[in-house]
C-alpha cells in the first residue's frame, strides 16, 4: 500500500469475542482512497490473532490491514501511543477493538469536511451506546451541526474516541502522555490546540460500555485517573489562560468529589461523638444523679 490517505487505529487486548465486528466495520468503508488499519495487539492471551489473520487471508479489503502483536504486554496507554507513531496517513481515526463503526461513508464524510475546512483540526460524531446499564456512560451530544473550540473541550471531555478522525498534527507526540492514565482526551486536546472542531449528529459508531479500560473502572477509580490526566495536561497548557483556568476547575471540581465521601464521614464521625456524649449524659444513672444533686441543694436553702 501505497501513501493511505487515512489511517485507522485499532488498539486491541482481550478483545477475541469484539474484535472481527471491529475490523469489519472499517473494512466495509466505502472511500475514494487508500486507507491502512492498523491493529496494535498488547499480548492478548486469547483467540484475537489468529482471529485478525483469518480476516486478513478472507476479507477482500484484508490487505489494508497491518497486524502487529507485541511479545510483551506494554499496557493500554503506552500501546495506543505507539500504534499512532506507526500511522502514514494524512487523517488518522480511532476504532478500539470492542467497538465498532456503523455507516460505510463514516471516513469519507469526515475526511471530505476536513479536506474542505483546513481551518479544521479534529471532527467527532454523535454514536450509539450499546450497555446493560440504566444510567447513561457517555455524554449526551445534540441533535445539531457544531462546532467546538479548545476553550470548550478544556471544560470537559465531550467526545467519544470511537467517532473521532483528526489531522496528523504532529509527527511525535508528547513523551508524557504515555505515562497518563488517559490516553484520548490529552490527545484531543493537542488536536484541538491546531484548530476547530466540528461536530456531526449522525449516528455512526458504536461505544459498547463494560467491555473497555474506561467503563470497567469503579467510579473512584475514574476520578483519580482524571485528575492524574488533568495534572499533565494542566502543565502542558499552562501558557494558555483559558484553557488553564478550565482544566483547573476541572481538577478542583473532581477533587472536591473525591473527598465528599472523606468529608462525609467526618461529619459522621463527629455526630457519633455527640450522640455517644449525649447518651451518656441521658442515662439513667446520671439523670439519677443530677436529681439528688439538684434536691440536695434546694434542701441546703
Amino acid at each position: 500500500m501505497i501513501n493511505p490517505l487515512v489511517s485507522v487505529v485499532m488498539i486491541t487486548y482481550g478483545h477475541q469475542d469484539y474484535i472481527e465486528e471491529s475490523i469489519n466495520g472499517v473494512l466495509s468503508q466505502i472511500f475514494e482512497s487508500e486507507i491502512e488499519l492498523i491493529i496494535s495487539d498488547d499480548c492478548s492471551p486469547d483467540y484475537t490473532e489468529s482471529i485478525v489473520k483469518k480476516i486478513m487471508e478472507n476479507h477482500p479489503n484484508g490487505h489494508w490491514i497491518k497486524y502487529i502483536k507485541h511479545s510483551e504486554n506494554k499496557g493500554a496507554i503506552p500501546n495506543f501511543v505507539w500504534a499512532i507513531h506507526q500511522t502514514q496517513g494524512k487523517y488518522i481515526a480511532i476504532c478500539e477493538g470492542d467497538d465498532y463503526w456503523t455507516d460505510p461513508l463514516k471516513l469519507q464524510k469526515q475526511v471530505d469536511f476536513l479536506e474542505k475546512n483546513p481551518e479544521y483540526s479534529l471532527t467527532f460524531h454523535k454514536i450509539k451506546e450499546l450497555t446493560t446499564r440504566d444510567e447513561k456512560f457517555t455524554y449526551p451530544n445534540p441533535d445539531t451541526e457544531e462546532t467546538y473550540t479548545l476553550e470548550d473541550l478544556s471544560k470537559e471531555n465531550f467526545i467519544i474516541t470511537v467517532s473521532v478522525v483528526f489531522r496528523k498534527n504532529m509527527e511525535v507526540l508528547p513523551d508524557w502522555l504515555k505515562y497518563s492514565p488517559i490516553g484520548d482526551y490529552p490527545l484531543h486536546m493537542l488536536n484541538a490546540s491546531y484548530g476547530l472542531i466540528k461536530y456531526f449528529p449522525q449516528e455512526m459508531a458504536v461505544y459498547r460500555v463494560g467491555s473497555g479500560m474506561w467503563s470497567t473502572q469503579n467510579k473512584v477509580d475514574q476520578i483519580v485517573n482524571t485528575m492524574y490526566c488533568l495534572r499533565f495536561l494542566l502543565l502542558a497548557f499552562k501558557n494558555n489562560e483559558k484553557a488553564y483556568s478550565n482544566l483547573l476547575k476541572q481538577y478542583n471540581n473532581f477533587r472536591a468529589e473525591l473527598i465528599k465521601p472523606i468529608e462525609a464521614k467526618k461529619t459522621q464521625d463527629a455526630n457519633l461523638k455527640d450522640y455517644r456524649y449525649i447518651e451518656k449524659i441521658t442515662d439513667l444513672s446520671n439523670i439519677y444523679k443530677i436529681i439528688k444533686i439538684k434536691i440536695g441543694k434546694k434542701i441546703k436553702f
